[in-house]
């Protein structure tokens, strides 16, 4: 989000507006000149408004927007769902839920199957999300996951992807938990923001109800090291209760962010 204008100094309100504004990137406090914004505010709307938009429209090039050292340690490699463009992955969202035949023989020959934990980037309806989030909160992710004693799966990035895609990727790979890293719909605070999709063994068929979900991982919401503490958390519920979706809560503790084997369920 573009800062927005500084009260003035001797504005008695100004201490009271610069806590509030600490604490949430709503436009609050922007004042008005006659009827309408004032010109830095409108500036810094319409240029929320085109960042958004960006983010929604950008495709994602693994060898582009990230390191060639970090795709090389991970192997990663690219693969789409059945909607072949950005439109048509716009207005065709069941085309989204759906790896293609091309992406299901690909995945099938480079992932290993039966993994504990899958982990798959998405771009989604923000490819700015995934590129400012996506490898710090990958990163994060199998190292702990490891430490935990977890075999990963080779992670992938998946072009035009919904939430729905994480049936398919059960159907092909049968892991225990898929998380799925997927950029979120822009808003105007930030376009930057990613969700972590979860489901334990998805297969065709599931809905929402089957999955979990931890979202507005960024900058100013929840951290990727932070996003990465409570999604392996919920894994870990999810491989000792065998269930995700509504059954599954999340558990806020004070408890041991990485347990140690023995508490390993």
């Amino acid at each position: 989000m573009t800062a927005l204008p500084e009260p003035a100094p001797d504005d008695p309100l100004a201490a009271v507006q610069q806590a509030i504004r600490a604490r949430t990137p709503a436009r609050l406090f922007v004042g008005r000149a006659g009827s309408s914004y004032r010109t830095a505010t409108q500036l810094a709307l319409r240029h929320d408004h085109a960042s958004a938009q960006d983010a929604v429209r950008a495709e994602l090039d693994l060898e582009r927007d990230f390191s060639r050292e970090w795709v090389d340690r991970w192997h990663l490699f690219a693969v789409s769902t059945c909607a072949t463009t950005k439109s048509e992955y716009l207005l065709r969202p069941d085309l989204g839920r759906r790896l293609s035949d091309t992406a299901q023989r690909e995945i099938a020959t480079r992932c290993p199957a039966g993994a504990d934990l899958q982990i798959v980037l998405g771009d989604g309806l923000s490819a700015a999300a995934v590129i400012a989030q996506g490898p710090s909160l990958l990163d994060a992710l199998t190292h702990e996951a490891q430490h935990l004693g977890w075999h990963c799966g080779q992670p992938f990035l998946l072009h035009h992807c919904r939430v729905g895609v994480l049936n398919d990727i059960g159907e092909v790979l049968d892991p225990t938990v898929v998380v799925l890293l997927i950029g979120e719909r822009p808003g105007l605070a930030t376009a930057e923001s990613l969700s972590a999709y979860m489901a334990y063994r998805p297969r065709t068929g599931h809905t929402d109800a089957e999955r979990n979900l931890i979202s507005n991982i960024h900058a100013r919401g929840v951290a990727p090291l932070a996003a990465a503490t409570r999604i392996l958390r919920l894994a870990q519920r999810m491989r000792h209760l065998q269930l995700s979706g509504v059954a599954v809560k999340e558990e806020v503790t004070g408890q041991l962010l990485f347990p140690t084997q023995a508490q390993q369920t």
